[in-house]
């Protein structure tokens, strides 16, 4: 079971970044996924997450409007579209899923580093 996070960056402040999250040996369809992302010295924040049945989507308030988060079933994998970069998103963004019902979340992507300037 794993979770491969590609397509971090450096753009400047304005642009927009697409990360993927490609899983093998799970179904995202049963599993909640979430974007967390941690900058230098903070802690990691929960940035974005969908539910397993794809009809729950949540953003953190500081990227409504200008991050969306989607899946494709077909490819096994989900997406966090970002644009109207801000210096602020910098950081290393990892995906996460966790079986429905299960607990925490225990399978987690290796991270890609977003690198925002401005």
């Amino acid at each position: 079971v794993q979770l491969q996070a590609s397509g971090g960056g450096s753009v400047q402040a304005g642009g927009s970044l697409r990360l993927s999250c490609a899983a093998s040996g799970l179904t995202f369809g049963y599993y909640d996924t979430r974007w967390f992302r941690q900058a230098q010295g903070k802690e990691r924040e929960l940035v974005a997450s969908i539910n397993r049945d794809g009809r729950r989507i949540w953003y953190t308030e500081s990227v409504k409007g200008r991050f969306t988060l989607s899946r494709d079933s077909a490819k096994n994998s989900v997406y966090l579209q970002m644009n109207s970069l801000k210096p602020e998103d910098t950081g290393v963004y990892y995906c996460a899923a966790k079986l429905a019902g299960a607990d925490d979340y225990s399978v987690w992507g290796q991270g890609t580093l977003v690198t925002v300037s401005s």
